[in-house]
């Protein structure tokens, strides 16, 4: 419609025109605000599949339409949730679609859509008369299917007609046949005549599966620092071997899992080669050669830690590597600590050592740490045999040399004192205190022996596991050389198990709710108390036992309140962890543990500690904040050293 803008007839039509707009902005609201329900099925499956295939649920929020075209949208999906029902076997069945009670086809619905506001939204409803499901007639395979590809397909006659269960068949004939030979083998697309007399698919599916091969040459591309010999050691694919699809995939997964590469590809070409067999080509793209990464954390009961590390790939071409780390402990004044200390080391790993998956490694380190329980400055050094025995087994023997010197509060009793060669003018109290301190020097010569239990997935002890367990048992026996040389044996068991909810139907979403539950248990047999040296007692308290209690706070005392520590340990953990949108989570837990003097792990006063954290979820692992109360805090008259009314602990990946 034109209006003549130079008379007075063109400015009543303007006019005219905008009170028609105005009028239509009153009555119509556009976008269109709806909410859709739908009807149940009484399939969870189902249900499921037709709310994530309706455009109307999908685009309810992303993409807001208008009155008339919320009406397009819904006629769409009538033929998209046809096809939902068809693929579960209702080939007769129906979909309706209302929208506030009326039928897509309703001559008064636009009518009855412009008329509503911007805060009126309207009510889309879906409704599916099922009517009779499909089952299967039958089920074939042909053209040159051998007898394993038949035995795969795992479709029965009578079972319901589910288009995925179909498909899904049809791929298991294709991996039977890879993992028989057939490199080139063909499996056409399920084929389906309907019998709607009796109600049923008669399904074939024509395979031509070729010949049988063996593998052919390999080629290896990529490289640039790591040698090709040794990637050619630890291939688990060699020429001649017979063709398996998935022997080449676990052979790829193999050789990612090696640490060097950031990514492994493998192609089959496409046509036998000149000796007749299948061809692969694996192509690598490495590692950086060089990495640095640094470190931080904080307690307010250890203060704050900050350090550096520098990785060296690659070495000698082997995949080896070179990793040096340097500490700084107790910064800030933490409770537990009365100075600023160090943490040095450095390690050089060999993968592959006389065999595959069995690695040696070396390590040198110095430690300087001012503690409540002890002072100790050490410099240890040893070697180490890693043997990975399957995807979840891991065990490891070693060597170690340890060389340090330890200032501890002189044992309460004199005789004590005389029979560790302690007197007390050696050492003059700590500062703030009245007990006299003694100088240990210590020659530790330990072979730990451990073995690991990982049934996660995960490597990296920053993932967030979701299911399975991580365990290990160490004993490590131990002589201390010297002018009172003594030997013991510590036996140290470590468990964590992580339950996800979805499991049991309690929770939607899967990997989003765990229970989480952690033991440790630890019994140090052949020395006494106090003969035993102070760094290698058993302590609770911190974010490593009992959160809520102070660092080593938690066991047997000296008259001025500071740790002396035990010979046994028990410590539990559960911890309930929930993720919220994308990277926000929180954690409720409850710890609990004692430290006993004798060998009885179960003697003691078992303390209590209580809290909630924040989680935000990184690439590298979780972000962790959690606060955490004493239950049984120690205050009030005659308590030398009184618990803090709660502990923060922060730092990278969860708590186990």
């Amino acid at each position: 419609m034109k209006c003549p803008l130079r008379t007075r007839l063109g400015r009543r039509c303007v006019a005219g025109l905008l009170s028609l707009f105005v009028t239509a902005a009153a009555l119509g609201a556009d976008p269109q605000t709806y909410s859709v329900h739908f009807a149940d099925t009484r399939n969870k499956a189902l249900n499921e599949m037709l709310q994530g295939t309706s455009s109307l649920s999908a685009l309810r929020k992303s993409a807001p339409v208008g009155p008339f075209s919320l009406i397009g949208r819904a006629q769409s999906d009538i033929d998209r949730l046809q096809t939902v029902l068809q693929s579960f076997g209702y080939y007769q069945g129906g979909v309706s679609i209302t929208i506030d009670g009326l039928a897509l086809d309703d001559p008064g619905l636009g009518d009855e859509l412009t008329k509503k506001t911007a805060k009126e939204g309207a009510k889309v409803a879906l409704a599916f008369n099922l009517g009779p499901q499909y089952h299967l007639g039958t089920v074939q395979l042909t053209g040159d299917a051998p007898p394993k590809a038949a035995a795969a397909l795992k479709l029965s006659t009578g079972a319901p007609a589910v288009a995925a269960d179909v498909l899904a068949a049809a791929e298991r004939v294709r991996q039977a046949l890879g993992e028989d030979g057939y490199a080139f083998a063909k499996v056409d697309p399920p084929h389906a005549k309907e019998n709607s007399a009796a109600r049923v698919l008669n399904v074939s599916i024509n395979v031509n599966a070729g010949n049988r091969y063996r593998l052919g040459e390999i080629h290896v591309t990529g490289l640039t620092t790591i040698n090709e010999s040794f990637v050619r050691k630890r291939l688990r694919v060699h020429s001649g071997d017979q063709y398996r699809a998935s022997a080449i995939e676990a052979a790829r997964k193999d050789l990612l899992g090696v640490g060097v590469f950031t990514q492994v590809t493998v192609t089959v070409d496409p046509m036998p080669d000149a000796t007749g067999g299948v061809a692969l080509t694996f192509k690598f793209r490495e590692r950086k050669p060089r990495t640095v990464g640094f470190t931080a954390a904080y307690s307010s009961d250890l203060g704050a830690s900050a350090g550096m590390n520098w990785v060296k790939r690659e070495i000698t071409g082997n995949a080896d590597s070179l990793t040096l780390s340097a500490n700084v402990l107790n910064l800030g004044g933490g409770t537990a600590t009365t100075g600023v200390g160090y943490d040095l080391n450095g390690k050089y790993l060999i993968p592959d050592w006389l065999t595959r998956d069995q690695s040696l490694q070396y390590s040198l380190g110095a430690l300087k740490q001012s503690l409540d329980a002890y002072d100790q400055t050490a410099a240890l050094g040893g070697v180490s045999v890693i043997r990975k025995l399957s995807r979840i087994w891991t065990v490891s023997a070693g060597f170690t040399a340890e060389r340090e010197q330890i200032i501890q509060e002189a044992p309460p009793t004199a005789a004590e004192s005389a029979a560790l060669g302690c007197t007390t003018d050696i050492q003059a109290p700590a500062p703030g205190t009245t007990e006299p301190r003694c100088k240990y020097d210590y020659t530790l010569l330990a072979v730990p022996l451990t073995g690991m239990y990982n049934t996660t997935g995960l490597d990296s002890p920053l993932a967030d596991a979701t299911h399975g367990v991580r365990a290990s048992l160490t004993l490590t026996p131990t002589f201390s050389v010297g002018k009172d040389s003594t030997q013991f044996l510590i036996t140290q068991l470590t468990a964590a198990t992580y339950v996800d909810l979805n499991n049991f139907g309690l929770v939607p979403d899967a990997g989003r709710s765990v229970l989480a539950f952690r033991l440790l248990d630890g019994i140090a047999a052949g020395a006494s108390q106090f003969s035993l040296p102070p760094d290698q007692r058993f302590y609770a308290g911190g974010s490593g036992t009992i959160r809520g209690y102070r660092y080593q706070s938690v066991g047997p005392e000296f008259p001025d309140g500071n740790p002396i520590g035990g010979t046994a340990i028990n410590a539990e953990t559960i911890e309930f962890r929930q993720r919220v949108g994308l990277a926000l989570g929180y954690a409720v837990f409850v710890d609990a543990g004692n430290i006993s003097r004798n060998l009885s792990p179960l003697n003691g006063s078992p303390q209590v500690g209580v809290g909630v954290g924040l989680r935000y979820y990184t690439a590298l692992g979780p972000l962790r904040i959690d606060f955490a109360v004493p239950v049984q805090r120690r205050t009030g008259p005659g308590v030398v050293n009184p618990d803090e009314a709660f502990q923060v602990y922060i730092g990278l990946g969860q708590a186990f």
